[in-house]
């Protein structure tokens, strides 16, 4: 494994951490494609590879290409990416995309890890889960192989569960953090920091670990204490949207 040939497809937050990840066990990685400048070249120096704005010169010569993009972008630039690399393993990262997305392609992968990502914090891969799909068991555990590198949880996944995984993932990563930047933006208005907040934060989270999520639930909606309800959506009155949600949330919280 360490002497395959990998390319990245891609320099975003889950680029970034993976590429990291693999050069830090000795994962030699060739070439890095973004189509911005700045972010081809800040991965290729951190892993010490070359990199490339333009799709056709992406090499042709390695053993396993990981698009790390957007769904949109990598079914835009597929046809370009896939020339002249016929005998290649193609792999994407997405966990909404099927494995089918490669179409005719003939070594397909998926290499799905479930986790947030962002450049500027690197994460540690040793327990976070890496999802992996193939349509040959040779290249299923050639990325089985490559993901154990970094993650002691690497697991088969059909592109069917996958995607239900990765809807879930929405609720309790994307959504969760929304309601973090709300509550930010409240504190901020009523020049509060948003420090206050940071152990209650920290403990709802500790506590599923020991309690369902529909165990730990606590505050004004789970009993629909009206008058706590219609005092924090009067607080909400120049924020309709921010009304709704909360209507909206806390009558399903209720209702579970």
């Amino acid at each position: 494994m360490e002497d395959s040939k990998i390319v990245f497809v891609g320099a975003g937050n889950l680029a970034t951490n993976l590429a990291k990840a693999f050069c830090a066990q000795q994962i030699k990685i060739t070439q890095i494609y973004s189509r911005t400048e700045q972010s081809a070249m800040t991965l290729a120096q951190a892993v010490g590879a070359s990199y490339t704005t333009v799709p056709e010169e992406i090499v042709n010569d390695a053993d396993i290409y990981i698009v790390a993009l957007k769904d949109d972008a990598l079914l835009e630039l597929m046809p370009r990416i896939l020339l002249g690399k016929e005998n290649a393993l193609m792999v994407h990262t997405s966990g909404s995309l099927p494995l089918s997305v490669w179409g005719s392609t003939l070594r397909q992968g998926v290499f799905y890890p479930l986790q947030t990502f962002s450049k500027q914090r690197i994460v540690d891969f040793k327990d976070i889960h890496i999802f992996i799909e193939s349509n040959s068991s040779r290249d299923y555990s050639l990325l089985a192989n490559l993901a154990s590198k970094i993650s002691n949880e690497v697991c088969e996944l059909s592109s069917e569960k996958r995607r239900q995984l990765h809807l879930a993932a929405v609720f309790a990563n994307n959504f969760t953090n929304h309601m973090y930047a709300l509550a930010d933006k409240l504190l901020h208005q009523y020049d509060l920091p948003f420090s206050y907040i940071l152990p209650l934060i920290e403990e709802t989270e500790r506590k599923i670990h020991t309690l369902s999520p529909k165990d730990a639930q606590t505050g004004p909606a789970v009993r629909y204490d009206e008058k706590i309800i219609n005092k924090h959506l009067e607080l909400l009155s120049d924020e309709p949207m921010m009304q709704d949600i909360y209507k909206l949330i806390s009558k399903s919280i209720h209702k579970l």
